[in-house]
Parts: C-alpha cells; sequence; structure tokens
C-alpha cells in the first residue's frame, strides 16, 4: 500500500513541475500576458482542470515552490545553532537565499516587467508572515500572537526586497538585521 501511495506522489509531483516547467519556458519565449493558461496545460499534457488543481491561479505557476520556501524559513528560526539568536538565523538564511537561491535575470526580468506578477511575489513572500511569527514566539517562549512577534516576522520578511535590491547585499542586511537585533533580545 506505502508504494501505491509513494507512487501516487511522485506523480503528482511529476505533473506539478511538468505545469511550472512548462509555464515558465511559455512565460519567458513568448511573456506572461501572451500566455494563457490553456496553453500551458497543453504543453504539460494535461487538462485545464487539472492545472488548477494544482495552482490556484495563472500567477501561481510563476512561484511553484512557495511551501519550500516557508519551511526554510521556518527551519532557520527552529535550527539555528546554539549562541545564534533568531534575528542571526534569519538574517543568514535570507542571506543565503539572495545568493544561492537568487533567482536569474531573466526569471527576475519576467517578474518584473509584469505588475501582477511583481504584487503576487510580494503578496506570496509576506503571507509567510503568521508561520514565521508562531515559529519566533515559539522559539522565544512568547504567546502565539505576541505582537512583537509578529512584528519581527514581518520586519525580516519585508528586509528581503531591500536587500535584492542593495548594491551590496552583505552590507544591507548586516545593516537591517543589526536594528531589529538592538530591539529584540530573546537570550
Amino acid at each position: 500500500m506505502t508504494e501505491v501511495i509513494g507512487r501516487r506522489e511522485r506523480k503528482k509531483a511529476q505533473t506539478r513541475k511538468a505545469l511550472a516547467d512548462a509555464a515558465l519556458e511559455l512565460f519567458l519565449e513568448r511573456g506572461y500576458a501572451k500566455v494563457g493558461v490553456k496553453e500551458v496545460a497543453d504543453a504539460a499534457d494535461v487538462s485545464v482542470t487539472t492545472l488548477f488543481k494544482y495552482f490556484p491561479s495563472k500567477e501561481a505557476l510563476v512561484f511553484d515552490q512557495d511551501e519550500d520556501v516557508e519551511a526554510g524559513l521556518v527551519g532557520a528560526v527552529h535550527g539555528r545553532p546554539p549562541g545564534h539568536t533568531i534575528v542571526d538565523a534569519l538574517r543568514e538564511h535570507l542571506l543565503r537565499m539572495v545568493s544561492h537561491g537568487a533567482p536569474s535575470d531573466e526569471f527576475v526580468r519576467l517578474i518584473e516587467s509584469e505588475p501582477v506578477l511583481r504584487d503576487y511575489a510580494r503578496r506570496m513572500w509576506m503571507r509567510h508572515e503568521t508561520t514565521l511569527a508562531r515559529a519566533i514566539a515559539e522559539e522565544s517562549g512568547a504567546p502565539e500572537d505576541d505582537v512583537a512577534c509578529a512584528a519581527l516576522a514581518r520586519f525580516a520578511l519585508a528586509a528581503r526586497e531591500l536587500i535584492l535590491a542593495a548594491k551590496h547585499p552583505r552590507r544591507a542586511a548586516e545593516e537591517i538585521f543589526a536594528r531589529l537585533e538592538r530591539g529584540w533580545r530573546t537570550e
């Protein structure tokens, strides 16, 4: 029985990847606005109904690793090395994302060329705020709805955009998170 479930999950992952890959290829080739969801579904050899089972909107096709991003943020908080503050962990995680997981120039141009994608990317990124705030609260012994934990989550997530836009990302991250640290002690 486990093998059947494993196979089903693998097939779902393959379908999801085929859709995301087809969408990205078409969007980069022809432009986001010029490609319809039916074309993406056809390129991945699935129905439009199947496409919408995996992705709730056309915009979501561009950002297919949302769950991994959220897991990485929470993992940075929960898995930080001894002696590292939550702020240290978030700074280092964001810097790793910016340097190692930075999107290609072509992908960034696609996002920046379409206001709907820029707005969706910002909303998608910031929607991790609640989950990140809960992880921060749990690690710092604060109540789940602690406003200071929510503020740290919000500011840390918002800092990503500033770090990406900075001429010297590491320096920007150091400055932003140093200011957050001075106002936030978790030891």
